[in-house]
C-alpha cells in the first residue's frame, strides 16, 4: 500500500508571512515600557541578580490583552507551547517563562505606582498636539466589569448584635427631643464615607484625595438594559470620560459595583481640568444620571458655560429635554459615543 504525502495549504514563507508578529511590532513601536520597566527592575546593583526577563513579561502582558487570553495561566500554557509565541513576545530561549507567582508580583508592583496613569496621560497629550483628538465635544459614562471572585457565602453570627432601632413614641417630639434627632443625624451624616455623602460633598475636595475615597471592593451592581429590564453583576464599574469623534479615551477611574454613576462625574471632570488644561471642551454627553446641580455648579468653577447637555436616549427618539441639546446633535452623532473599554485582570 502506498503513502499518498498530503501537500500543505501554505508554505512556510505563507505562514510567516501571515504571522502576527508584525502586528506587535507595530504595537511596541508606538508604546514606550521603558517607565514600567523601571518599576519593577531593580533600583541597585548589589544582591542576586535578576534571573526574570521583565521587558519580556511585560510584551507578554500586553499581548494578552490583544489575543483575549482570560488568565495568567493561560497566558504561561500558550508561551510553552508555542516557540513563535514567547518569541514574539521577547522571550530567548535560555530564558525560562516565569511562573504565575511572578507575573502576579509584577502585576502588583505595577499596580501600586502610577505609571499607567502617567503614560496614558502623554498618549492623550501627544494624540491632542497631533490633531488625532479634538476634544470640544466629549462624553461621559460608565460601563461594568465583572469580578473574577464570587460573592462570599454569607455567614450566621452566633452573637449577632442589636440592631433593632428603639421604638418610636408616637405624637410629635419635643424641641429638645428633635434637637437631639437632628445632632445624632448630623453626626452620623459626618461620619459617613465620602462617597456615601451627597454630591456637593466633593466640590471642597481635591483630586487625590478623592481618588483615595473611592471604593474598589466588588460589589452588587444593578442597570437597566435597552429593555427596560433589571442586570445584575458582581464586581466593578468602569467610569470613562471619551472624545465624542475620535473615541478615544481621555480618562477613566474605577470603582465598586454599587457606586452612583453621578458620584463619579466630579473626580473624572478634576481630573481632565487639571492633568489636560489645554483640552477645548466646550460640551459633555452624559445621560440622566448626571444631572446633579453639583455638577453644573463644577462646570461654572471650569469656566465653561453651561456645556453639561444631559440627555436621554430610549429607543432611537430623541427627547426635547434641553433646547441646547437639538442643536449639539447637528455636532455630534449619538452613535459616535460608543465607548470601547478594556481592562486588565491578573
Amino acid at each position: 500500500m502506498y503513502n499518498i504525502r498530503q501537500e500543505s495549504l501554505f508554505s512556510l514563507e505563507d505562514l510567516l508571512e501571515m504571522s502576527s508578529k508584525d502586528t506587535y511590532g507595530f504595537l511596541f513601536e508606538t508604546l514606550d515600557i521603558n517607565p514600567f520597566l523601571r518599576v519593577v527592575s531593580k533600583k541597585a546593583f548589589l544582591g542576586a541578580p535578576t534571573q526574570l526577563n521583565y521587558a519580556a513579561m511585560l510584551h507578554s502582558l500586553f499581548i494578552r490583552i490583544i489575543e483575549r487570553i482570560p488568565t495568567i495561566k493561560d497566558l504561561r500554557n500558550r508561551l510553552n507551547r508555542s516557540i513563535e509565541f514567547s518569541m514574539d513576545c521577547g522571550f530567548t530561549g535560555s530564558d525560562r517563562i516565569p511562573s504565575e507567582s511572578s507575573y502576579t508580583r509584577l502585576i502588583q508592583k505595577l499596580q501600586k505606582s502610577q505609571v499607567f496613569q502617567q503614560s496614558h496621560e502623554k498618549l492623550v497629550q501627544q494624540a491632542f498636539q497631533e490633531g488625532f483628538i479634538d476634544a470640544s465635544e466629549i462624553a461621559m459614562d460608565a460601563t461594568h466589569v465583572e469580578a473574577r471572585d464570587r460573592q462570599p457565602e454569607k455567614k450566621d453570627d452566633p452573637d449577632p448584635l442589636a440592631t433593632e432601632l428603639p421604638k418610636k413614641k408616637r405624637g410629635r417630639k419635643s424641641k429638645d427631643e428633635r434637637e437631639q434627632w437632628l445632632r445624632e443625624q448630623l453626626e452620623l451624616e459626618e461620619n459617613r464615607p465620602l462617597f456615601d455623602k451627597k454630591v456637593e460633598a466633593q466640590l471642597c475636595y481635591s483630586y487625590e484625595e478623592l481618588v483615595e475615597e473611592i471604593p474598589l471592593n466588588p460589589a452588587w451592581g444593578v442597570k437597566k438594559n435597552s429593555k427596560g429590564e433589571n442586570v445584575f453583576w458582581y464586581g466593578f464599574k468602569a467610569h470613562l470620560l471619551v472624545d465624542c469623534k475620535k473615541q478615544y479615551i481621555l480618562t477613566a477611574l474605577l470603582s465598586s459595583g454599587n457606586i452612583n454613576n453621578g458620584k463619579m462625574a466630579i473626580p473624572l471632570l478634576k481630573r481632565v481640568a487639571e492633568r489636560h488644561p489645554d483640552l477645548p471642551v466646550s460640551h459633555v454627553l452624559a445621560d440622566a444620571g448626571y444631572d446633579l446641580v453639583p455638577i453644573y455648579s463644577k462646570f461654572r468653577k471650569w469656566e465653561l458655560e453651561r456645556s453639561l447637555i444631559t440627555t436621554v436616549v430610549t429607543k432611537n427618539r430623541i427627547p426635547m429635554r434641553t433646547s441646547t441639546f437639538v442643536q449639539s446633535v447637528k455636532r455630534v452623532i449619538l452613535t459616535d459615543m460608543i465607548v470601547l473599554t478594556q481592562h486588565m485582570k491578573p
